[in-house]
């Protein structure tokens, strides 16, 4: 008697493929600074923003364009989705939309309502 193989995607580590526009998200950058004697030194940068757009869906040079307001000026960051340096991506809040890409937000004063 065969028995069926059970095909199931890997779980992912982070949030990476679920990243949709109208999501709040957290993603955790690797930096390299350089020390006052010239050596270099890593450490991981946080920008937390609202997903602006994805683009090129799930292949290897998928990219997400979040968007951050830092003292009263807008601040937009194109992050490669499976890049290295990306340690990791973490989805803090969803919102409802009916656009896959949110450009109007950059210049427009609406906001968008919370999912529940």
């Amino acid at each position: 008697m065969e028995t069926k193989e059970q095909t199931s995607k890997p779980i992912p580590k982070d949030d990476r493929e679920l990243v949709r526009s109208g999501m709040t998200v957290s993603v955790h950058e690797k930096v390299v600074d350089v020390t006052p004697k010239g050596e270099p030194r890593e450490r991981i940068q946080i920008f937390t923003g609202m997903v602006l757009a994805r683009k090129h869906g799930s292949e290897p040079g998928a990219s997400i364009t979040v968007r951050k307001e830092s003292e009263g000026v807008g601040v937009e960051k194109i992050f490669p989705v499976y890049s290295p340096l990306i340690v990791r991506i973490v989805i803090l809040k969803k919102f409802k939309t009916r656009r896959a890409k949110l450009y109007f937000l950059r210049d427009s004063k609406k906001r968008l309502k919370e999912m529940k």
